[in-house]
């Protein structure tokens, strides 16, 4: 009894079969066809013609020049502060928007991978056994076993095009995945900046009440013993409860930061209220830092690199569209074994074969071919447009956080000297008051500058930081660009 035969012994006379069979007219033809793909695959991606500057308008002394630029990965370690780098660490980790960008980007790789299945020929395996009864007749049986194959050459290359695309896809969807943890990595840090500002101002702001407190008792003594009227107790009064206002305020603001930093590190609103609930002094950016040019700083933005890539993918889909004008070409055959027993279904006599090639052509479709090539052709100007978009996009983010670093530095140098005369003038107004020789309007007036100059240089303080933050978000954020690129 012979042996079965094997799938490599079949596919060999598949092979076989295929390369004797195939009609000796069609080799021109086969030639011909292959010998256009190279002018309908997609070409290299056109790269936008946008006058990049050479160096930054408002970058002043943190310009790179001849420095070497400062490393962005993990910046927000620069910072000194383990509670924001514990922070930012977890939102990478369980963020939901994290979670779902690398859903999508396994799924863009399984449709990468599915595109470039059709690539290859498809092989499969079939039995069958029948029986049959025809009238008065016996029965009769009949048993079949064998390998199917069938391949689609891609003469014309839209198969490879659309490869491409879905690779490029892929591609976009693992920036797509970096730009996310990049912008989600600045928020966490701008949160907790904000919720350290929030905290010092609400110090300040029980501070400034528990001297006007100080104050309206003393107010209170000296209208006891006749030296001042009750008008001056009541505008104590008025003050004190105007500073006292503020403190729910800021307390709900610092509980809304808190719920929106356990959201951001994917944990339930009130999570982090007992590690975070006690002030502490904002984080401090680090004084170095260089930047890179501004073409350098394109290169590391995950967004820019994202809106490449999309040009990238509609240029290949519009190549798929192009070639879905022309002939398919399809060669299929199947290898199998029939016999009526199963003791003979494994005899040489019965083994069965088969070949089909085909042809097939759109011969009139009322112009949706053109119309698909037109609609491929308005995508890829779109993704063009929103590549430019985006590469002035990031060159202006950078532009606008130097300027508002510049300015904020420059404000509260201001503010904090300001601070320091409102603190004296404060104090020597309290002593002068309590001496008799002022009257209460003047203290009145230097114990609202005092909370007004210090709490502004609260505010500052955290904007100077978070613009710090949001320089590091638009020169990238940390992303490192992997070299892959799609094939062509």
């Amino acid at each position: 009894m012979n042996s079965r035969p094997s799938q490599p012994q079949i596919a060999q006379t598949l092979t076989h079969l295929f390369t004797r069979s195939l009609p000796r007219l069609w080799a021109p033809a086969f030639a011909a066809a292959l010998g256009g793909c190279a002018s309908l695959a997609p070409s290299a991606v056109d790269e936008a013609a946008l006058p990049v500057p050479a160096a930054w308008t408002a970058a002043g002394a943190m310009a790179a020049g001849d420095q070497v630029a400062t490393p962005l990965a993990n910046w927000w370690q620069r910072f000194n502060d383990p509670v924001l780098t514990d922070l930012v660490t977890q939102a990478l980790q369980a963020n939901t928007d994290v979670k779902a960008a690398q859903a999508a980007l396994l799924q863009a790789r399984a449709q990468r991978d599915l595109q470039a299945a059709g690539l290859v020929p498809t092989v499969g395996v079939s039995a069958s056994a029948q029986r049959s009864v025809s009238g008065s007749q016996d029965a009769s049986n009949r048993f079949q076993a064998g390998f199917d194959a069938s391949w689609e050459p891609d003469v014309f290359g839209g198969r490879r095009s659309a490869v491409q695309a879905s690779e490029a896809d892929a591609l976009a969807a693992q920036t797509s995945l970096a730009g996310i943890q990049v912008s989600l990595s600045a928020e966490v840090a701008l949160n907790t900046i904000n919720l350290r500002g929030l905290q010092s101002r609400l110090a300040i702001a029980r501070s400034n009440l528990a001297a006007q407190t100080e104050t309206l008792q003393i107010t209170r003594w000296r209208a006891q013993a006749g030296l001042v009227s009750s008008l001056d107790v009541e505008q104590a009064v008025a003050a004190s409860e105007q500073t006292a206002a503020q403190l729910p305020a800021l307390a709900a603001s610092i509980d809304q930061a808190l719920n929106a930093l356990a959201v951001l590190t994917g944990q339930t609103p009130g999570a982090l209220q007992a590690r975070l609930g006690q002030a502490q002094p904002i984080p401090q950016p680090p004084p170095d830092l260089a930047l890179a040019f501004p073409a350098e700083t394109l290169r590391q933005r995950p967004d820019v690199r994202t809106a490449e890539l999309r040009v990238s993918a509609a240029l290949a889909r519009l190549a798929v569209a192009d070639v879905a004008r022309y002939p398919d070409f399809r060669l299929s055959g199947s290898l199998g074994l029939s016999a009526l027993t199963l003791g003979t279904l494994t005899h040489g006599a019965s083994l069965v074969r088969s070949l089909l090639a085909s042809v097939s052509a759109p011969l009139f479709d009322g112009g949706a071919a053109q119309a698909q090539v037109r609609v491929q052709q308005a995508v890829l100007t779109q993704a063009r447009a929103n590549h430019q978009a985006t590469v002035l996009g990031a060159l202006q983010d950078v532009e606008d956080a130097l300027v508002a670093l510049s300015a904020d530095r420059l404000r509260l140098a201001r503010l904090q000297a300001a601070a320091e005369a409102a603190a004296n003038a404060e104090l020597l107004a309290r002593q002068r008051y309590a001496s008799g020789l002022i009257d209460f309007r003047a203290v009145l007036d230097t114990q609202r500058s005092l909370l007004s100059t210090q709490d502004s240089v609260a505010s500052t303080q955290a904007s100077l930081v978070g613009d710090h933050v949001r320089l590091y978000k638009a020169l990238g954020g940390g992303w490192t660009p992997d070299t892959e690129r799609p094939s062509r």
